[in-house]
Parts: C-alpha cells; sequence; structure tokens
C-alpha cells in the first residue's frame, strides 16, 4: 500500500502506509523536533537518539521503502484532506529539516547515487544529490524561472480552477508557482522512471509557504485563503497518487502542516514578496556540529591504534630478549650441521 500523511493543524496524520512501515492507532503526541527521525527509521535508518514514540511500530526490516517525500506547509490550522487515517498531534512544532536522513542515504548509497532533493520554492533554496542533478536539472528553482514556468503554455493555469485567485497578483503566483513545482517534480520523475526501481532509497523535502503569504495578504477567513487552501489539498493528493504510481506503491509521503513554528531559532530566508537579503545564517562564525558517525569512528581509530602500539611492544620486548641459541630456529638448525660435520 501507499502511504500519504497529513496534518489538520499541527497534527501529523498517517492516511495509508505499506507494509513494512506500520503507524499504531493512538493519540500519542509526536515531537516536532523528532519528525526527521520518524522518517529515518521508517526507511530503516538508525537515529542518534532513540525514539520512545509509540505510534511507529518495528515493521519489515527487509523491506523499507524506496522514497520518502515530507512536504511543509506553512501558515495553516488545518488541512481537510480527502481520506481518513491515523492522526498525531505535533508536540512543539519547531523548525525541523531532514539533513541527516539525506546524509546517511548520501553516506550508505554514495555509489548507486540516489536522488536527494530538498526544495524551497518561496525562499529559492534547493539542495540536490546524486542523480537528482540530471533529472531534475530543468526544474523551475528561482523567482524569474517559477513566473516564467507558470505562463508556459503546459503550466497548471490551464488546468486549475482559480477561483477567486488572479494572475496578476505576486501573493497569489508565489502560491501556484509552488503547486507547478510539485505537479513538475512528478513529470520530470516519469521521464526517468527506471530511477524509481533501483534499490537505493530517494528521499524528497519541499517547503511551501504560498499558503501562508495568502492568509496574510487576503485574511483567513477570506474566499482567496479558502480557494486556495482546497487547491493545494487537491493538489497534494494528485502529488501523493502520481509519487505512489511512479514507486509501485512503495513510497511513504509525509505532509506537515504547522501554522507557526514555536521557536525564535527559525532561519532566515528571502521571500518571493521581498527584496532585501536576509541575515547570514550563521552570524557568529560558530563551527558546525559533529556528525553522529564521529564517536564510532574515533573508537575504531583509537582502539586500533592502541592495539597497534601494544602489539609493536610485545615483539619488539621478546626480540630484544631472545636467546640466539635456543629461540631461533636459525641458529639451532646451524648448530647440528655443524656438529654432523
Amino acid at each position: 500500500m501507499f502511504v500519504f500523511l497529513g496534518v489538520c493543524g499541527d497534527e501529523f496524520s498517517v492516511l495509508r502506509s505499506p507494509q513494512s512501515v506500520v503507524f499504531r492507532d493512538g493519540s500519542w503526541p509526536i515531537p516536532g523536533e523528532r519528525i526527521p527521525d520518524v522518517a529515518a527509521l521508517s526507511m530503516g535508518f538508525s537515529v542518534e537518539e532513540d525514539l520512545s514514540w509509540p505510534g511507529l511500530a518495528v515493521g519489515d526490516l527487509f523491506h523499507r521503502p524506496r522514497a520518502t517525500v515530507l512536504v511543509t506547509v506553512k501558515g495553516v490550522d488545518k488541512l481537510t484532506l480527502p481520506v481518513k487515517g491515523i492522526s498525531y498531534p505535533i508536540e512543539n512544532a519547531v523548525p525541523f529539516s531532514l539533513d541527516s536522513v539525506a546524509n546517511a542515504i548520501h553516506t550508505l548509497f554514495s555509489e548507486e547515487t540516489p536522488v536527494v532533493l530538498q526544495l524551497a520554492p518561496s525562499e529559492e533554496r534547493v539542495y540536490m544529490v546524486g542523480k537528482a542533478n540530471s533529472v531534475f536539472e530543468d526544474l523551475s528553482v528561482t523567482l524569474r524561472q517559477l513566473r516564467n514556468r507558470l505562463f508556459q503554455d503546459n503550466s497548471i493555469l490551464s488546468s486549475l480552477p482559480l477561483n477567486s485567485l488572479s494572475r496578476n497578483n505576486e501573493v497569489d503566483l508565489l502560491f501556484l508557482s509552488e503547486l507547478q513545482v510539485l505537479h513538475d517534480i512528478a513529470s520530470l520523475l516519469s521521464r526517468h522512471k527506471h530511477l524509481a526501481k533501483d534499490h537505493s532509497p530517494d528521499l524528497y523535502s519541499l517547503e511551501l509557504a504560498g499558503l501562508e503569504e495568502v492568509g496574510k495578504r487576503y485574511g483567513e477567513d477570506s474566499q482567496q485563503f479558502k480557494d486556495a487552501s482546497q487547491i493545494l489539498v487537491d493538489s497534494l493528493q494528485k502529488f501523493a497518487d502520481e509519487m505512489f504510481n511512479l514507486y509501485s506503491g512503495n513510497a511513504v509521503v509525509e505532509v506537515v502542516a504547522v501554522k507557526t513554528f514555536n521557536s525564535p531559532l527559525t532561519r532566515k530566508a528571502r521571500s518571493i514578496l521581498q527584496s532585501t537579503q536576509s541575515e547570514t545564517e550563521n552570524p557568529y562564525n560558530l563551527a558546525y556540529p559533529y556528525n553522529y558517525n564521529y564517536s564510532v569512528i574515533f573508537n575504531i581509530i583509537l582502539w586500533m591504534m592502541i592495539g597497534l602500539a601494544l602489539a609493536v611492544i610485545v615483539i619488539s620486548y621478546n626480540l630484544w630478549n631472545m636467546d640466539p641459541g635456543y629461540d631461533s630456529i636459525i641458529y639451532r638448525m646451524t648448530n647440528q650441521k655443524i656438529r654432523m660435520d
């Protein structure tokens, strides 16, 4: 079966799941900072800190999903998805990323070059690793490319019912351009279907902020916001169905919708409606944290060096105190030959 995860106002809902991924029915809150760990464990990867969340059970360890898709929708209290499923409230919704999952995939499957795509269209933030560089080389990622893509003949504007939304408003264009990205990802991947059938897992992390801008511009009680919410739900469902077909049902699609992140440390980035450059990501020039594999590698090298040093000391001591006439087979064979002569 296919997995599609939805959220209804800071909730984490599992609508469907494959046999290799088991979610238990319950109202256990999931910490917002542990959402990447849920994605990692569902793919069969280990995490730095044990996750004591009972919502995710141990599934089939020998058959893991070939793809995980996480879509973060900002600025919305509720997304009314058409299919009912298991939902979990999000406790302490803080900003998160799937960098740790991407690093694990890149480290374990570097020779197979899996598809890793992380994209935030409204911030012009994109990260592609492996075969994603060739698959999504034509994907619109800059603000100018997004705007031009919407006005091409094969864009979603020709098929979407815009209703109260306008093609001449920058806020509406931001929202529609993000939906265009969802459509283009599935379309480009359909041209390279063989990549969805290999043995290496793929990762897609998308962040959508267009609906939040629509709510700020028109208000959450406006008709524009209601129409945009419905269009977004339909587009997410269609996107999930397309990814499901491409990965033959062995994919996990997650949607996280939060009104606001409960953290003052949210990374500043340029919006499509702003022209000023954001503050630097690391203003204090702090060092990056060590990778979670650092302690393992350190212990392997440390004890190997200690073992080699002890071996050299023991061998050197025995050679220094060796009796050539008694301990060395060379001298014993030579002495016997001399006596026989």
